[in-house]
Formats: structure tokens, sequence, C-alpha cells
């Protein structure tokens, strides 16, 4: 037998160890078994060389639960070690880790991932322990040996009677921590990080109906069948998949395949993903996974924290900030990298080199996936466009990278259910949409149904509206304006269509300057300055006498700054105002400037004005219940 102390000079390193990883101290369960796994799979590579003569078999790692005895039991059939390897690894390397550990962050330490890139791993074994054992016996002819440690710098090491190759850590729960005797708390944390590691993890048994039984039917007297009960055997409950569909070469996988694996890692989520895209490279750097593209809405915060972080199948984090880029985080599934620094905070994972190179090749390997979807079958892929447009579109603007490469894939599509790309939309307006002073304006709806009849007036003249609806589109189209040659995006509402589009031809108005000053006046006496700017404009005699419209900059950075950006304007501060565009070449213009009383003249003005109101839906409360009632009045 063999005691001693472990070589540690920071005074009583145990409740340090616990005080400074407490916050997760979950994780001590994930790091026993990780270090099971390794010495698993370093056996198998041994036998794989020659250089272990054992039988390396189907190993499985065995997590138990004593409650009665308040212990709890990791038990692998790994590598297993010599007492001199304790000696080394448990009392020598594992505890310089810890002392390292502490002394670099014992005023601020409160990231688990520090752990096992310490080598800390089976220390954090005393966050939830009083007492530890190893009982181990190596792949080789040694003695087992047994370590036991109480919490303290002390130590005793001793031979063991294990026959058996492997390792078997038992951990004494403190008083403060039973809540990991409890099945089900183990269970949860089992399945949490646990959940694809690349050895069977066996926890407790379950009975399965016998695969080679089949129950027999008889028939009684009158005809009645009756089965016998199915014989059940008892299975040893693995609780991982050792083999998840992200470790295996795309060409081995079918479409069934990857659903069915978006439905093992979200068993909640009901509907099927739009289609997913398989990461697998190993320069200059390792990282494989896959990303799936579900049902998107336009509210861009409920998405995240849905891709899973893996290092070598042991799950890390949800949130992959910094590693994935952000207009990615939308996504789902799951990311596996053992060249993505853990024990980082966010700022430092962005500053990493290796995460600046893995973010690089996501957005790439993402452009790539969308571009041949677009090329394989445009049709499903403009079917799916609403759903995964807030992605793209975030990406055109967060990624210069992506912005470049969406001009393949990235569509507009029309009020009237029209996909184009934009070259094929320049193509398709440059003719017709491009005004006297030779710049494309491109007119775009965000709501069909408010803004019917603006979309009319500017389909009367062929033009195209494209319906641009999602909460970024200003952020968007200023993006657009500002990188691609000589065109402006105007919103069908922003003005009169004459006035959208500017054409050398100028509609000559029926009032000489004198009706037109006296119209001027009459209106401004009538309708509110504080909210509208009155504009007399000649227009074709048929469109309507007024039409309230808002000018395209004011919106448009009212609505950058609602979703981010744009503050600087100001203009979150500033009242809403309107143009109120009025057609000196309508018939109920000219009516009212030719009214005798000024009573009849004021009445008009209101109504109509109430009428252009009601069409943008600016018409509310006390408002609205006195146009109706006047309405009402007029018409008895």
């Amino acid at each position: 037998m063999t005691k001693g102390n472990i070589n540690v000079s920071v005074e009583n390193i145990f409740p340090l160890i616990k005080k400074f990883l407490y916050s997760d101290h979950e994780i001590f369960l994930r790091e026993l078994i990780s270090n099971a796994t390794d010495a698993t799979l370093k056996l198998k590579h041994l036998s794989t060389l020659g250089d272990a003569k054992v039988e390396y078999g189907n190993p499985q790692i065995e997590v138990k639960v004593d409650k009665k005895g308040k212990k709890l039991h990791i038990i692998d059939q790994g590598l297993g070690m010599t007492a001199e390897e304790v000696e080394k690894y448990i009392n020598q390397i594992a505890f310089s880790g810890a002392e390292e550990f502490l002394d670099k962050y014992k005023d601020s330490a409160k990231d688990s991932g520090i752990i096992g890139h310490f080598g800390l791993g089976f220390y954090s074994a005393f966050m939830v322990a009083k007492k530890v054992e190893i009982i181990t016996k190596s792949y080789t002819d040694a003695p087992a040996a047994h370590w036991t440690c109480d919490g303290s710098p002390e130590f005793s090491l001793t031979e063991a009677k294990k026959k058996d190759r492997g390792t078997e850590i038992i951990l004494h729960i403190a008083d403060d921590s039973e809540e990991f005797l409890e099945e089900s708390k183990i269970r949860g944390l089992l399945t949490k990080y646990n959940k694809f590691m690349p050895i069977p993890i066996k926890f407790g048994t379950k009975e399965i109906n016998d695969p080679d039984f089949t129950p027999k039917t008889t028939k009684d007297k009158d005809g009645k069948e009756t089965t016998e009960p199915h014989k059940k055997i008892t299975v040893d409950n693995i609780i991982n998949n050792p083999n998840p569909a992200w470790t295996k070469q795309p060409t081995d996988l079918k479409d069934e395949d990857y659903n069915s694996f978006y439905r093992e890692l979200y068993p909640m989520q009901f509907e099927e993903p739009l289609f997913h895209i398989h990461l697998n490279v190993d320069y200059p750097f390792n990282l494989t996974g896959i990303l799936y593209f579900p049902k998107m809405s336009n509210d861009m915060q409920i998405h995240k924290d849905k891709i899973q972080l893996y290092q070598n199948q042991v799950f890390v984090t949800d949130n992959v900030e910094g590693i994935v880029p952000e207009f990615l985080t939308m996504l789902r599934g799951v990311i596996d990298s053992p060249d993505i620094p853990l024990n980082v905070s966010r700022s430092y994972l962005q500053a990493d080199g290796a995460v600046k190179k893995i973010s690089s090749y996501i957005t790439r390997k993402v452009a790539d996936k969308l571009k041949s979807l677009f090329n394989n079958n445009r049709e499903d892929f403009e079917a799916k466009w609403n759903d995964i447009k807030i992605v793209i579109e975030y990406g055109m603007l967060s990624e210069e990278k992506f912005f470049e490469k969406s001009d393949a894939f990235a569509l507009y599509p029309t009020v009237d259910g029209a996909y184009y790309t934009y070259e094929e939309l320049f193509n398709k307006i440059k003719a017709n949409q491009t005004d006297k002073d030779d710049k494309l304006v491109i007119l775009y709806a965000s709501d069909k149904e408010a803004q019917h009849s603006y979309i009319e007036a500017a389909k009367a003249k062929n033009y195209e509206v494209l319906l641009l609806d999602s909460p970024i589109v200003s952020h968007l189209i200023q993006k657009l304006e500002s990188t691609k040659e000589n065109i402006s995006f105007a919103r069908v509402d922003g003005d009169h269509i004459d006035n959208l589009i500017k054409k050398d031809e100028t509609t000559i108005s029926k009032l000489d300057e004198d009706q037109k000053k006296s119209l001027e006046d009459l209106l401004k006496e009538v309708i509110p300055s504080e909210k509208f700017m009155v504009q007399l404009e000649a227009m074709d005699s048929n469109a309507s006498p007024f039409i309230i419209t808002q000018p395209e900059f004011m919106r448009r950075m009212k609505e950058m700054q609602a979703t981010g950006g744009g503050g600087m304007f100001g203009m979150g501060n500033m009242p809403e105002m309107y143009n109120l565009v009025v057609n000196t070449n309508s018939d109920l213009v000219g009516e009212i400037l030719n009214t005798k009383t000024k009573k009849k003249q004021e009445r008009l003005i209101t109504q109509s004005l109430d009428l252009a109101r009601l069409s943008q839906g600016l018409l509310k409360g006390e408002e609205l219940t006195n146009f109706i009632k006047r309405s009402y009045e007029m018409i008895k």
C-alpha cells in the first residue's frame, strides 16, 4: 500500500475547485465519461496497430446509481492503468492541471469548458463527491490498482483484485449533491451531454419484445382467435447513438436518414426540415456536421440557440456565436470540431484564427448548397423561398462573401407570384422602369392588401412591383442601392406613380397658377399641417383626387431603426409625417375649388382626406367614428 500527498502548493484545493466550477458542476459526468471514452478508443487504436495483445471486442461504458449507498459508478472496458500510471496521470498531471487552472482563473473562473483544456476532467468529480475511488486494471499483465482520495491532498494507492481490464470510478456523493443520486437526473445528463458519444453507454436495463419469439394464435370452438402475449426479454439500456449521421459520409445517407436524425436531435419538432447541408472538411481544420433549414417566420429572435456544438461527439454548448456566422444561428443541427477552443470567452472565440476559418468555411458551404438547390430544382426552391428568405437576406446584409455569392440564388418575388434573380429582374424592367435621369427604379410593396390601390396604379403602367415584406427589407435595399449601379428602390405608396418613376413627358394641369394658389390656401386651412405636407400634382383625371404617401427616406430610416440601425438619424423621436398629393386634374378637386360656400368646401376636403386616410389605415378612434357618421348622413 502506498500513501502520500499530492504534490500541490494550493492550500486545500478541493473546495476551491468546487467553488470555481460550481455554476456548471453537472459537467463532472460529461468529463468522466469522456475520459472513459478516450481510454476505450485508445485501446481500439492499439489493438488495430497490433500493439495491444488483447481482444478489443464490443466494449461499453456503464453508469450505475447506488442510491442507498450514496454512490455513483462509471465503469469502462478500456485501456486501464497500472499503479505507476495512476501515480503519474492522476496524482501529477491531472493535479498540476488543476493547480494551473486555479492559478490562472481563481479570480474569475466560471467557464466549464476550461476543465478539459487543463486536464482537470477527472478532478471535476470532487465538485459533487466527498470521496472518489479508482479501481483500474491495465490491458497489460500488471496487477490492478485501487486509488482513494477523500477530498484532501492525501491519497492511498493499493493493489486491487479486479480481474477485467478497464477502470471503475466510484463517487461517494456529497450531502449537498444528492440530486445526482436520482436516476432521472443522471439519465437527463447522459442524454444532454453524451447522446452521441462513440462508445455505447449502458444505463440500467429495459424490457423489449423477443425478436426470436413468434406469438401463436389459436381458435376456440366458436372460432374466436386468441394470440398469446409477446415474450419479453431484458437487455442493456443503451442510452446513446454511437454512430450519428454527421459521422458518416454523405454518400451513405439518404434524405430519410437526414430527416430521421433531425427528429433525433429535436424530438418535439414535428415539422420536417426544408433541406440540409452536410459539412465535412479535414483541412486546414477538422469539422463535420449537418445544418438544417427549418421553416422560418419573420421573427428573427425565436430561432437562435438551436445548433449544438460537439467536440469528438461530446456535447459542449448550444451557443455557437462566433463559430457559426450570426445569420446562420437561426438554423438547426450539429457542428463537431476538435479544433474549436472551448475554454475561451465569446470575444476570444471571434478573434481566434481557427474559428474565423471555420466560420468562413460554413458561410461558403451554405452559399454553395443554396446555389446547387436553386440550379437543380428552381421550382422547389421558389416554393420554399418564403420559409428561408429571412436567413438569406440577413446573410446578404451581414456577410460580404455571402452577399457576393447571393446573386446566384437570392430571389425577388413580385406581388403576382413571379420570382426573379437580380439579373433577371434587371433585364425585365430596364426598358420600362428607367426614369428620365437614366436611373432604374425598382418598385416594391410590403403589404399587398394595404397597398392594393398603389400596386394597381403601378400595374396600370405595366410596371413590375416586388413583394418585399421581411423585417429587414429597409436594410437590404439600402445595401443593394449602395452596391448595384444606378438603381433605387421605391415603395409603391411612397408617392404617386408618376413621381416614383419620372418620365420626360409631363401632364398639363387644368388649373392655372391663381387657381392652384387658391386651392392650396383652402387646403391648408382645413388640413392639419403638423401631419400632412400638401403637394399639388397634375395627374391623370381618373387617378384618385387625394393620395397619402410617406416620403421613402423618412419611412425607411424609421423602419431601419426599428430593426436595429438608422438610430443616428434620430427618426424614432420624430412625429409621423405624410405627404398629401392632390390631383389638380380630378373633377372632385375642381368641384372643391368652384364650390361657393366655405362650409361645403371644408366638408368635401375633410371627407376626401378621410377617404385617403382610410385607404392607408390611418383613420382610427374618434375620427373614424365621425367619418362613418358623416358618411351615413351624406347617403341620407
